[in-house]
């Protein structure tokens, strides 16, 4: 596995030495961890011009559930607590003779900036800018291997959830349990603050849960995420509980699903971010809910839930091969409730199948 780090870190310094910049910070705690394979707290990583450097607060075996860095990196330990590994990284990287040093502003502080600043005066400090997350959009195989196990324990989580006693318990109390489980099947915790939302509330885009109970009839949105060594994905389906559904939520769960098949469906090696979106968003425009529409119909997922690609309307860019998202069309109508459906997919070329569905729970509309 060290070749996949050091592989990264070179295509790195490819990107920023092409930019003149001799050396480069990398701050942001999940591009830390696509460089160095673990991310300590408070650590960063100096991709130096002599030799790249894990700069850590404190020795990474002090917090073991954080994972351990590629051993081909050498650490650099901070001799006291409550230093800032940034600022003593710009000093290393002045002791290594670079003249120039790249670093992530749309991570870094003002004060943490100034603090680099000072330290090593001498350093012509330039702008990194998104490139580890550009690296991080299309994935190897090994990363797709565990988001795969993450949307295994995820749809595992929700099946049990399904066949246990629903009425009467709170969206808190389900959001919690669904939690519970995916830490019990090998899940390092949930992927996002879990979703549950009945009756007037189903179908909002990141409901936060309440202490509203479940009622018969109730439309029941849920929506999680398993995080598997640092891995996330996303699911997300929508139930009636304890009868038949009504006339009006058959048609509404009709509509959102025939939105989320042409969004999925869509899913191709260089087709337009903003295509998908508009695949899934005209089935649910034509029919009238423009207005009920959340800003994008899916995301890139990773070390981090919400990733590039975004497929929204004004989105510029074209899928490749190997790049996880999620399409994730819903319609929430104020007072009455909604409906929300949501998979992780691989985008695949259509020689090797086409999209490669990770959530699998069936999306079929049940009575529970």
């Amino acid at each position: 596995m060290s070749e996949v780090y050091a592989n990264r870190r070179s295509r790195l310094r490819d990107h920023f030495t092409a930019a003149g910049t001799a050396a480069a910070l990398v701050t942001r705690p999940a591009n830390v961890r696509y460089l160095a394979a673990a991310a300590p707290q408070g650590s960063v990583l100096l991709l130096g011009r002599r030799e790249d450097l894990l700069v850590c607060t404190g020795p990474p075996e002090d917090r073991p559930y954080e994972g351990r860095p590629d051993e081909s990196l050498r650490l650099h330990v901070l001799p006291a607590p409550g230093g800032d590994a940034a600022v003593a990284a710009a000093d290393l990287a002045t002791a290594q003779d670079a003249d120039s040093l790249a670093v992530e502003e749309h991570h870094l502080t003002v004060s943490r900036h100034r603090g680099l600043a000072s330290v090593a005066p001498a350093l012509r400090l330039t702008d990194l800018g998104g490139a580890v997350e550009q690296l991080r959009v299309v994935k190897d195989e090994e990363e797709i291997s565990c988001l795969r196990i993450g949307a295994e324990i995820a749809d595992q989580a929700l099946g049990e959830l399904l066949e246990s006693i629903l009425v009467g318990r709170t969206e808190r109390h389900l959001a919690l349990e669904l939690e519970r489980r995916l830490v019990d099947h090998g899940a390092d915790g949930p992927a996002f603050p879990t979703s549950v939302a009945t009756g007037p509330h189903s179908g909002r885009r990141g409901h936060r849960p309440t202490d509203r109970r479940v009622e018969e009839g109730d439309f029941l949105s849920v929506c999680l995420g398993a995080t598997y060594r640092g891995y996330r994905c996303e699911i997300g389906r929508t139930f009636v509980i304890g009868t038949s559904p009504a006339d009006w939520q058959i048609q509404l769960y009709d509509l959102v699903f025939a939105a989320q098949r042409a969004g999925r469906e869509a899913l191709a090696p260089g087709a337009a971010y903003r295509d998908v979106d508009r695949a899934a968003r005209q089935v649910l425009d034509s029919a009238g809910y423009a207005e009920a529409l959340p800003p994008l119909t899916g995301h890139g997922v990773g070390l981090e839930i919400d990733e590039d690609p975004q497929l929204a309307p004004a989105a510029m860019g074209k899928l490749d091969a190997c790049v996880p998202v999620t399409v994730e069309p819903g319609v929430h109508l104020p007072g009455r409730g909604g409906v929300r459906i949501d998979d992780t997919l691989v985008v695949r070329p259509e020689a090797d199948g086409g999209p490669e569905l990770l959530t699998i729970t069936t999306k079929e509309l049940l009575a529970l």
